[in-house]
């Protein structure tokens, strides 16, 4: 391969890279305190990234050494990746401005992560797997406690970094495992070494090394049991932080997990799939059940967040990929989190308009809302009725989905589980609608403004909404051929 075709398919990654080092050298110029053209920026590389990145669809390349990988799983990633970040970006615009003087570093860091996790969706070797989460969550830790003033902040930044030091710990050695018994860190390779046949000692080694894998992918996921850094740290980190944490790192964290177990570790699938059921029911039901007693929206949506990913993971233990059905698990996990990434961040955007207007983020303080702004309240109606699974909206494809593929694989139980767990989350969720629309706004009822960046994201949230749920044909056939291609490495 020559070094133009590589730069070529590096070309996303090389965007990213431009632009934080333009942002950070146009910041040192600039001595004026506004910088209000950083995350316009930032955005503008994003979302170059985001088209060239898409016009590698198609095209089933590995580059590096065969550390990357450039194919529709990881253009599907990418494209997930980095539509939450633009969004997380324009979340940021008014939240941010009074609240720090450093927001040019702000962007360019959210720019970071962004790049890192273009890495992960392509990573195809398991020294590649570690050093893009390690850089996704370095760059996390950093961003959750960017307001240094705010002492919620800086308490959810140490739990969100003391937690992932040690899942990062436990990842390192599992991976060393692997490559102890194997002599390789290539995926590819690693599923040919177990293929092949190999002494009964080293086959045990690997199912210690699998379970220490998951706890470094668990955290980024937010799977119970390495969950427990969720709810502080989206509760104390700054609002846009939080939608972005919700959706980015935990799609970047599934592409990884699929990656690793089912083109690495596919001899084992009896055995880590086994594994992920019991974690999936656990966290949908421990998420679901303390959600139900929160009553601050943020760590409602933090909960809730927990019980989506082990919706998803649902998704990965019930793949089925030599079958003709629709229903083959991988695609439903991968529709699932791009219904779910303009779900929740629309969701969030709400929170975020109306925190900037009252300063409170109590759900009871939603009272009165439709009063208040009417539109506000419709969408988040919307989302809400989404991250429930009601027809016509995105949430609901993605649960059908993940549910298909549980009865087509006749994990019943897996299917009646997460079928219940819905009905829980409707409760939370609807008390939420019941604010809004049947409890009396507090008097004054002062109105709740939408700043224009704002808008403009919850209206590409509340279209995307509704173009999923009720057109997904495009979709699914996105998330087919992702789905697919894993089937074939």
């Amino acid at each position: 391969m020559t070094l133009a075709q590589i730069i070529e398919l590096l070309l996303p990654q090389l965007i990213l890279l431009i632009t934080v080092l333009a942002i950070f050298i146009a910041d040192l110029a600039d001595t004026r305190k506004e910088k209000g053209w950083a995350p316009y920026v930032a955005l503008a590389g994003i979302l170059l990234a985001l088209v060239v990145s898409s016009l590698h669809w198609g095209r089933e390349v590995a580059l590096l050494g065969n550390m990357l990988r450039v194919d529709r799983f990881s253009v599907f990633f990418n494209g997930v990746v980095l539509a939450a970040s633009a969004l997380s970006v324009l979340l940021a615009i008014s939240y941010m401005r009074p609240r720090t003087p450093y927001r040019a570093e702000f962007y360019a860091l959210l720019t970071v992560v962004a790049l890192a996790m273009t890495l992960a969706a392509g990573a195809n070797n398991i020294l590649m797997v570690y050093l893009a989460m390690e850089s996704i969550s370095i760059t996390s830790y950093v961003l959750v406690g960017y307001l240094r003033q705010d002492a919620k902040a800086n308490e959810a930044a140490i739990k969100y970094f003391l937690y992932g030091a040690a899942t990062s710990a436990m990842m390192l050695y599992g991976m060393s495992l692997l490559f102890g018994i194997s002599g390789t860190l290539d995926l590819k390779e690693l599923a040919d070494f177990f293929a092949a046949g190999v002494p009964e000692t080293s086959r045990w080694i690997a199912f210690p090394a699998m379970v220490l894998l998951l706890a470094g992918f668990g955290f980024k996921t937010a799977l119970v049991p390495f969950h427990q850094w969720s709810p502080d740290t989206y509760e104390g980190a700054p609002t846009p932080v939080t939608a972005f944490l919700s959706v980015g790192p935990k799609a970047a964290g599934f592409a990884i997990l699929m990656r690793v177990f089912i083109t690495g570790l596919p001899r084992f699938y009896t055995d880590w799939a086994a594994l992920l059921a019991g974690i999936s029911i656990v966290t949908m039901t421990l998420g679901n059940l303390v959600a139900l007693r929160q009553s601050n929206i943020k760590r409602m949506l933090a909960y809730s967040s927990i019980a989506h990913a082990g919706y998803i993971l649902i998704g990965v233990v019930c793949l089925s990929l030599s079958t003709t059905s629709p229903f083959n698990g991988i695609n439903g996990a991968m529709i699932y989190l791009l219904a779910y990434l303009f779900t929740n961040v629309g969701a969030f955007l709400t929170v975020i308009a109306f925190e900037e207007a009252t300063g409170s983020t109590t759900i009871a303080d939603y009272a009165g809302l439709m009063k208040r702004s009417p539109w506000l309240a419709v969408t988040m109606l919307v989302f809400l009725l989404s991250l429930t699974g009601i027809p016509s909206t995105g949430g609901f494809i993605g649960k059908l989905f993940v549910f298909g593929a549980a009865i087509q694989v006749q994990f019943y139980l897996l299917a009646i589980v997460g079928i219940i767990n819905s009905a829980i989350a409707a409760f939370y969720y609807l008390n939420v609608v019941r604010y809004m629309f049947f409890t009396p706004a507090p008097e004054p009822a002062s109105p709740v403004p939408v700043p224009r960046p704002l808008r403009w994201v919850l209206a590409v949230c509340l279209v995307m909404t509704f173009v999923i749920g009720l057109y997904p044909q495009p979709f699914m056939n996105l998330a087919a051929g992702g789905a697919g291609l894993l089937a074939s490495l």
